[in-house]
């Protein structure tokens, strides 16, 4: 059976396609020479499962960090703890307002072709509203995704998970011990909940969740360590804020902060989004150039493309060339191992 790397390679020749495999390929070699990569989420990306190619990736060590809207790192949970009672409608297109009026009274709430039960939802709330309320109570203070990273290591997962733990990219990124950025959080389900908690008193202070700024602090803080000894990567699907508040992070410490800083050294970007109509929220490499986020030798791509079909390609494609290097690499060691056992007893011999 043929690869999806060796099918690219020989199919995707041409426009996107090309810019598709043409980024992929680029990756490899960034990650080989030492580069990191942050993959930005937007969209709804967990709810189309891109998990299942993107947690190898993070295991594998080619996504170093996330930025990440606040429903798609709820949703990657959402879908590991309950993919089983998903409701799918695939005519979506072609629904009425009265359709979707009775999906909601079955307690479903729909993400283009796929209803999430909203059952799901609050009883992950139930559990984060522990750990919110345990903080604000002790004057603790965390990020939204280490709240996550708390209940997966509490084991609350294992045992209600419908799908594999391995096709969640939250539980990979825990795993690895990655961040993720989750700028704006409270627009999200559970951001929504955790304000009502503060409100309601069931927690205590908002304090019990750091604020933006401070996240932006953390993620100042981890690029600039990193871009010390390392160029980093991004890699961008869809716009908003998960993709606009990171990139900020250069120009923040070359201009605010004056220091010197690496911008961007790999950039690609998925969207079908035309920038000149105000779709898509941000700005095309070159005019990036002007902000201080790439500079004008960073390679770059852009794929005008559905980030559902596309992302998954190139994430299996990084993913099978990790894999061949890896399985390269074994051989190779193997064959020193081999090589040195013969010529001990050549040695042995000739003693």
């Amino acid at each position: 059976m043929s690869s999806i790397s060796s099918f690219l390679e020989q199919n995707f020749k041409h426009f996107n396609a090309r810019e598709a495999l043409d980024a992929a390929k680029t990756w490899v070699t960034f990650c080989n020479n030492g580069g990191k990569m942050m993959v930005s989420l937007a969209g709804a990306m967990s709810t189309a499962e891109i998990g299942k190619t993107l947690a190898p990736l993070i295991r594998a060590g080619k996504v170093h960090s996330i930025s990440s809207t606040g429903a798609n790192i709820e949703e990657d949970l959402f879908n590991l703890v309950m993919n089983k009672s998903y409701k799918l409608q695939p005519e979506w297109r072609y629904l009425t307002m009265e359709d979707d009026l009775k999906t909601r009274d079955e307690g479903m709430n729909r993400v283009t072709d796929t209803c999430i039960p909203e059952n799901v939802m609050l009883e992950m709330h139930a559990a984060l509203r522990v750990l919110w309320a345990d903080a604000a109570e002790k004057g603790e203070s965390n990020f939204h995704y280490e709240y996550f990273f708390k209940l997966i290591r509490s084991g609350f997962f294992e045992g209600k998970n419908d799908v594999p733990m391995e096709d969640s990219w939250v539980v990979a990124a825990e795993e690895m011990d990655i961040p993720i950025f989750t700028p704006g959080m409270e627009d999200s389900t559970l951001g929504n909940m955790f304000c009502a908690d503060v409100m309601q008193g069931k927690v205590k202070s908002h304090s019990a969740m750091k604020s933006g700024t401070e996240l932006f602090e953390h993620l100042t803080n981890w690029y600039n360590e990193n871009q010390k000894d390392h160029e980093i990567g991004f890699f961008q699907i869809g716009g908003g804020i998960a993709g606009d508040f990171a990139m900020c992070v250069v120009p923040a410490l070359i201009q605010d902060h004056e220091l010197p800083c690496r911008r961007w050294r790999y950039f690609c970007h998925i969207g079908d989004a035309t920038t000149s109509y105000g779709g898509y929220s941000g700005c095309p490499p070159n005019e990036k150039v002007t902000w201080h986020k790439l500079d004008a030798d960073t390679v770059n791509f852009t794929i005008n493309s559905d980030a559902s079909i596309v992302a998954p390609l190139v994430f299996q494609y990084v993913m099978e060339k990790h894999r061949e290097e890896t399985a390269g690499a074994i051989v190779e060691e193997k064959a020193k191992e081999m090589a040195g056992s013969e010529r001990s007893k050549v040695n042995a011999k000739i003693k």
